[in-house]
């Protein structure tokens, strides 16, 4: 995937897992954080949530305009990385209170937008040599693969390190309890509430308690100072990204340095600029509807799969919630692949199958080392949409190579409206699966209440996954075309900024869950995507004649 390249994409590809890694960490468990921690509600988790989110891409405007000003945008990046990193130093700090913990995610928010919109049109540049400018697709597919490298583990090294230090502290992990706790702690539970957390309590504990209010205080801490330990996991990474780009930042090129050299820059006529930008500005607004959709993966979806979803499955399913058994079946599929693949040496082919024979062993190997039942926390649904992109994405370059090789290739314009309507299908599978479900306030109410199975969210993260990469890679890699160049930085911000757009809208989705039935959520949410789909088709012909 890489041959052809230039050395610069390897250093974008590894500077941005660390990134990545505390991205898909606190997808994976702010909305638990600030609903156990500090007793939020989920439509005001969902709040601070999208917030968050949406300032990390709205951001990216600014941090753009500062690099297209400054022609430095390695400079740029640098000086997000660092604050990056202060930021998730400050989100280990245990004990401080809601504003805190809010400053420290701004400025992570801060820091992502200097760092990821100048690092996109960075990787753009290297596609403007005409030597390599033909794989500027492949390009970004292989880049997108990259950042979500790191993006695998962080879930499970999350759960991993939560676990270890409530467990640390006496406890086993029980997500429901920090909801009942801030209930006695508020003086607003029932008493069916009370006999439910003393059970709870004494099945944490394993022992019999007596001063529930004491237990409640010493768990609830346990289980907070937990998360604030996870997120300290995602600064180390931050630390790697930080290293591998002072080291080998020089492979970038060099805006600033290569117009002083030439002397000239480059300017286009006012009709094909405001061509381009019209044309960018109409893929922007479309997804904002992806964004919106997609990131429910870390509100709404990971609510249903603490609160609709079964928290324990047999052996062969738990081979895909632990890391390491996972981590083998993704090495054995991928080696499998290039023992199939018909262009392969074979010494390549000998190695695959070597490898593949070895994974399959591993996997067989942890399949017997699991219970009948194995309980998993709710966050570990979120290293699937990585895994997938690691999975998919040689699949899906390879199917884009093929059509082109025949001239039948999609414009970048309408991979991303194919991308729409498969998102609508991804939340059609959830929508089928959430049918029946008691309402949010008796689900609340009813802890025996009817839960589904993980094969519904696993086969939506699937579906999402797929879209994602018919829409995101290609909506960069049509970004950094169409750009004129001497608002590269400013474009790729402005496509951040309308992810910002649709994430300051994710706390929709929240609102919505605590309100009205589960399948009427996934519901608005396909026909949203579908609205999209239909705008971004019926403007096809303007768009693909810019892109060309």
């Amino acid at each position: 995937m890489f041959k052809g390249h230039p050395k610069g994409l390897y250093v974008a590809f590894f500077a941005n897992m660390g990134e990545r890694f505390g991205f898909y960490t606190m997808m994976g468990i702010l909305v638990f954080y600030l609903t156990a921690k500090f007793g939020l509600s989920e439509s005001n988790a969902g709040l601070v949530y999208s917030i968050f989110y949406g300032s990390i891409y709205g951001l990216a405007l600014l941090g753009g305009i500062m690099a297209d000003r400054t022609k430095n945008y390695k400079g740029i990046i640098y000086i997000g990385l660092i604050t990056m990193l202060a930021g998730y130093v400050l989100m280990t700090v245990p004990g401080f209170g809601l504003i805190f913990t809010i400053v420290a995610l701004f400025v992570i928010a801060f820091g992502n937008g200097l760092f990821k919109g100048n690092l996109q049109a960075v990787v753009g540049q290297l596609y403007d040599d005409p030597k390599y400018s033909h794989l500027r697709d492949s390009a970004f597919s292989v880049f997108y693969m990259g950042i979500n490298v790191g993006a695998l583990f962080a879930p499970s090294a999350a759960a991993g390190v939560i676990n270890w230090f409530i467990k640390s502290k006496g406890f086993i992990r029980i997500d429901a309890l920090p909801s009942l706790i801030h209930k006695l702690q508020d003086g607003v539970i029932t008493a069916a509430e009370k006999v439910e957390l003393q059970s709870l309590a004494e099945k944490a504990s394993g022992t019999t308690v007596s001063d529930l209010s004491t237990f409640a205080n010493d768990y609830l801490s346990a289980y907070g100072s937990g998360f604030n330990y996870a997120f300290g996991l995602a600064g180390i990474t931050m630390v790697i990204s930080l290293i591998v780009y002072a080291l080998f930042k020089r492979m970038l090129p060099d805006v600033k340095k290569a117009a002083e050299e030439k002397g000239e820059v480059v300017e286009m006529s006012k009709e094909e600029t405001k061509q381009r930008m019209t044309a960018l500005f109409l893929v922007f607004g479309v997804v904002i509807f992806f964004w919106m959709a997609f990131h429910q993966n870390g509100l709404t979806m990971s609510f249903f799969a603490r609160d609709y979803t079964v928290t324990e499955v047999g052996p062969a399913t738990f081979l895909v919630f632990n890391i390491w058994s996972l981590l083998s079946i993704v090495i054995g599929i991928l080696a499998l692949s290039t023992l199939l693949k018909p262009s392969a040496s074979g010494k390549s082919r000998g190695i695959a199958g070597i490898v593949t024979v070895l994974s399959g062993a591993a996997a067989y190997y942890f399949y017997t080392q699991n219970a009948e039942t194995n309980a998993f926390s709710p966050e570990l649904f979120q290293h699937f949409n990585p895994t997938m992109i690691v999975l998919l994405t040689p699949i899906i370059v390879g199917l884009f190579s093929w059509l082109n090789k025949k001239g039948k290739e999609p414009s970048a314009p309408r991979k991303i409206g194919i991308g729409m309507i498969i998102t609508s299908f991804g939340f059609l599978i959830l929508l089928i699966g959430s049918l029946g479900l008691d309402p949010f306030n008796v689900m609340q109410s009813n802890p025996d209440h009817a839960r589904v199975g993980t094969g519904w969210l696993i086969s939506t993260y699937f579906t999402l996954t797929i879209a994602e990469l018919f829409l995101s890679p290609m909506g960069l890699s049509f970004v950094s075309k169409v750009s004129p160049p001497k608002y590269q930085g400013i474009m790729q911000g402005a496509w951040l900024g309308a992810t910002a757009v649709g994430n300051l809208l994710l706390g929709i989705g929240s609102f919505m869950y605590e309100r009205i039935a589960i399948w009427m959520v996934w519901a608005i949410f396909i026909v949203l995507c579908f609205i999209a789909a239909g705008f971004i088709f019926s403007i096809m012909k303007k768009l693909e004649k810019v892109a060309k």
